[in-house]
């Protein structure tokens, strides 16, 4: 369930999660039938093995640095960069520091 503190509200992303040593952190920030958004924290070293999502995600880093494994191919997110990954796209995360980001799918 989707967390109602935000609604109205200002706040900035990086303070609403705390990373945690040696674990992977999630928090779903809006939760409906077109879509979800989500901020995630993750450890240095923790990881998502590779997987595919059947909706397109844009995944925006806000926080330290990523590697996102999109295809077979890595890609580098550092704070402010984004990626999105096309629906069916086998993907990967790997968190090359502590760091913070932000996931948007979009269901269709």
């Amino acid at each position: 369930m989707a967390t109602n503190e935000l609604y109205g509200q200002s706040a900035r992303l990086v303070d609403l999660i705390i990373i945690q040593p040696g674990a992977v952190v999630s928090k779903v920030l809006i939760e409906r039938p077109t879509g979800t958004v989500t901020l995630f924290a993750f450890d240095k070293g923790q990881k998502l093995s590779e997987h595919t999502a059947p909706f397109d995600a844009l995944v925006t880093a806000l926080q330290g640095s990523v590697d996102i494994t999109l295809d077979g191919m890595h890609h580098i997110l550092a704070a402010g960069d984004v990626i999105v990954m096309p629906a069916g796209a086998i993907h990967a995360v790997d968190a090359l520091e502590p760091c913070i980001w932000l996931l948007t799918m979009i269901r269709s």
